[in-house]
């Protein structure tokens, strides 16, 4: 059997070289018969600029895109009137990715053998079709609508907002209604991964174990008004936002409750190396955990028994000369008992407990609170070519339960990757995009006691990301 495994691992690492070998040509072909990369296409078509301007590379925003987006998607000057604009100009772009990806999750709760194993798939795939349009509808009139499907297209509305700019004839006040990404200095709407949990920020989203507040998921869009102001360099900004506490759920599902999300940041020069910003996020909200029923079922709309919750941290961008720059976010969260306790969502969550009259917490229950950080580093060879890391952690510092096992819950994650455009027009772009992710999180796996308390997922993926 020993001889076996060294010759099945002399196979793979035979594979390997190969695989290997053929990436290096690929890659080497693809620069070879690169060209200079130009702007993303919805904008490129009214403005004529370069992909760089204001890109780092697509879609993350630079200093000049942050500033052109902070502006309404203006550059103010006469093209940003839709009057001005040539009568074909259609602001639209369609964005989807074919991939290839291999998914390993470990410790899999099976009805076979030692009933857990690790289950391990992979093959071609889609994500989802992304259909861009935004602009202005007059000077200082913006809007931005994103319909967003699945792969299988089951479609939603994942942005629909229209925005009022430069009222009193000032930066320091523009106003948003409808459902947009919050004002997140790290956006994750702009991210450059793709992989199921590299693809997002674990802290954006980070719930603890048995906890029932899904509100408080700042990566999520929202739907509420949000109050923006900025200096007229784009140095100095903030951001004031009024939240409906559903998540981001149309209908009104949930109740009577608001949430507040308020940005503050700072940029500076710092000579040769780049502009660099550092500033401060804060959620603050309460949602629902008791929901009136009929027939015992909780009636969609009719939760109260409004509890709290909170996110808060720093976020900053430091560049060190052309090419590498670094984004580090930081947060504290805290939710209440009453959600470390699983109260929250019985509306979309079947069997979720109710905060019904009578209902006493278990004795001891606190509220849980955790701690997490997130760097990214990017290397960009060229506005073509860019070099992606990023290491988060999250570490409970106090769990729901008095006796709960201090780590269970804390998540540790890797990601590697990098991003090749081999054009980029202002009628296409073209990406083809490698990553690898790794996430380790502790005490949630599913037969506890049989060392199979800790879940280890990684994934492989390789796709052809474009847009028209």
């Amino acid at each position: 059997m020993q001889m076996g495994m060294q010759s099945r691992q002399h196979r793979i690492s035979s594979w390997g070289k190969h695989a290997l070998t053929g990436a290096l040509i690929l890659l080497f072909l693809v620069l070879s018969g690169s060209q200079h990369a130009n702007a993303l296409p919805a904008f490129a078509r009214k403005y004529g600029l370069r992909c760089s301007a204001c890109h780092e590379s697509w879609p993350m925003l630079n200093y000049f895109g942050q500033k052109f987006k902070d502006n309404g998607y203006q550059l103010m000057n006469d093209r940003d009137a839709p009057i001005w604009q040539n009568p074909g100009y259609w602001p639209v772009t369609f964005r989807i990715t074919p991939i290839w990806h291999r998914l390993s999750v470990g410790k899999v709760a099976v009805d076979q053998g030692s009933g857990i194993t690790r289950i391990t798939t992979s093959g071609f795939d889609l994500s989802g079709l992304d259909f861009h349009t935004g602009g202005t509808l007059e000077k200082n009139f913006s809007f931005y609508v994103l319909p967003s499907s699945d792969a299988t297209a089951s479609f939603h509305f994942e942005t629909v907002m229209a925005r009022l700019d430069n009222l009193f004839g000032s930066p320091w006040f523009n106003v948003k209604l409808g459902k947009f990404e919050l004002d997140n200095l790290l956006s994750e709407k702009r991210i450059l991964t793709l992989t199921g949990n590299g693809g997002i920020y674990q802290l954006y989203h980070f719930i603890p174990v048995g906890d029932g507040n899904i509100f408080g998921q700042m990566g999520d869009n929202q739907l509420g008004v949000e109050v923006l102001g900025h200096s007229y360099n784009d140095r100095t900004r903030y951001s004031a936002s009024l939240l409906s506490s559903t998540d981001g759920n149309v209908g009104m599902p949930y109740g009577n409750a608001y949430t507040g999300f308020f940005t503050a940041s700072q940029a500076f020069d710092t000579g040769k190396l780049g502009v660099d910003r550092i500033g401060a996020y804060a959620m603050v909200g309460q949602a629902p955990t008791y929901y009136l029923t009929t027939g015992g079922t909780p009636i969609p709309g009719a939760g109260i028994g409004n509890k709290s919750f909170e996110r808060a941290g720093f976020v900053g961008q430091f560049y060190f000369g052309q090419h590498f720059d670094l984004q580090v976010v930081t947060q504290h969260g805290s939710d209440s008992a009453w959600f470390g306790q699983g109260y929250g969502d019985p509306i979309d969550t079947a069997g979720a407990p109710n905060n019904l009259p009578g209902t006493a917490l278990p004795a001891g229950s606190q509220a849980p609170t955790w701690n997490g950080v997130l760097f990214e580093p990017h290397y960009v060879y060229s506005p073509q070519l860019i070099f992606i890391g990023r290491y988060e952690t999250i570490r409970m510092s106090r769990q729901a339960t008095p006796g709960t096992a201090s780590n269970l819950g804390n998540i540790s994650t890797y990601t590697l990757g990098f991003r090749y455009n081999p054009f980029m027009t202002s009628r296409a772009g073209f990406a083809w995009h490698n990553e690898y992710n790794w996430l380790h999180q502790d005490g949630t796996g599913p037969l506890a006691g049989l060392n199979t308390t800790n879940v280890n997922t990684s994934e492989v993926l390789t796709g052809f990301d474009f847009d028209f």
